[in-house]
Order: structure tokens, then sequence, then C-alpha cells
């Protein structure tokens, strides 16, 4: 199973994602979330990343503007909304998928996750209508924790997303959680 580290918001809690064993980590930019961090800190944590780990400029934005200057970061993948414009990138494009929703733009995976990163626990009957329906990787997202990763494994996504559930408070990572997290995650194929 594959898993992303999402709300990172320092270089630190990046490497300790990283040495955990997660795959990718996810920085939340141009939002109202508590995770979210400057362009400029999104930089430093995406400096910070080893060469084997994916990093993810997350955002709420359909500001053109904002999302150049994240583009302007040359980040490996990005995830946007179902619907936003993103201009020619050598990015991975990741659009986000709620009830009713559909990527209408091109996009190398979906991120089913209705609860935009409120830590919602994900609605399991949407989720596996994406997965059922769904050519491209499917991510699944929303409300996980160590504790659950079996209900979400056990539906097939390509990979899993969590942020609040591996936090000792917003925006800042729980080594023990993080670690619970992955280690339930890798008992899955």
């Amino acid at each position: 199973m594959r898993i992303k580290i999402c709300g990172v918001t320092s270089p630190g809690d990046a490497c300790l994602a990283e040495e955990a064993g997660a795959d990718a980590v996810g920085i939340v930019v141009f939002s109202d979330s508590p995770r979210s961090v400057a362009v400029e800190r999104a930089g430093e944590i995406l400096d910070s990343l080893g060469p084997f780990i994916t990093g993810v400029c997350v955002t709420a934005t359909e500001n053109t503007e904002e999302i150049d200057d994240m583009l302007a970061l040359r980040p490996p993948a990005v995830q946007v909304g179902a619907d936003v414009s993103i201009p020619r990138t050598p990015a991975r494009v990741l659009r986000m998928v709620g009830p009713g929703e559909r990527p209408s733009r091109h996009c190398d995976a979906v991120v089913i996750d209705a609860s935009r990163g409120k830590g919602l626990p994900f609605n399991r009957e949407f989720a596996r209508q994406v997965l059922e329906n769904c050519p491209l990787p499917a991510v699944l997202a929303g409300g996980l924790t160590p504790d659950n990763v079996g209900a979400a494994a056990a539906l097939g996504p390509y990979a899993l997303d969590v942020a609040s559930g591996v936090e000792s408070r917003p925006g800042v990572k729980d080594l023990r959680l993080v670690r619970a997290f992955v280690s339930a995650c890798r008992r899955f194929p």
C-alpha cells in the first residue's frame, strides 16, 4: 500500500514522514487549512526531501497567480480540485473528488476526499463507486488513522492519504502515529 502523509508544515516533519516509510508528503499552500504554509516554506519543505520520496503541493485555490506561484516551486506533483485549470506542467496532477464530482480535466490520479482536508471519515459507498469506475490510480483520504487502515485498504485504493490522523495538533505530525500508520499500511499490498 502506498502512503501519503499530508499537511506537512516543516522540513522536520517531512523528514519524519520519509524516515517512517511514506512514499509522498503533501504540502498545503493557498488554503484556509491550519496546515497551509507560505509558498516559500513549501519550497523549503520540498528541498528537504530525499530523492526517493515525492513532494505534492496541495491547494484549494483556483487563483491563476497562486497556481503559477505553486508550480514555480517545480513540485513533482500537485493536488487540486476536480475542475481547477492547471497550465502545462511536468508535475503529475492529482484531482480531488467528492460525491457528485468527476475530474473534467486531465489528471494522473484521483484523490477521493469529500472532507477536503477536514478529517471527516471517508464515505465508503462513494469511495467504492469511484474505485470501481475510475481507470486512473485512486487515492483514498478522509478521516484515516492507524486504527482504520484495514477498512480503507479493503476497498483496494492505489494509496492512502492521511493528515490529521497522525498529528499531535493541527499541522504537527506525531512520530508514533506516523510510524503506526505506515506500519498498518504495509500489511496490505
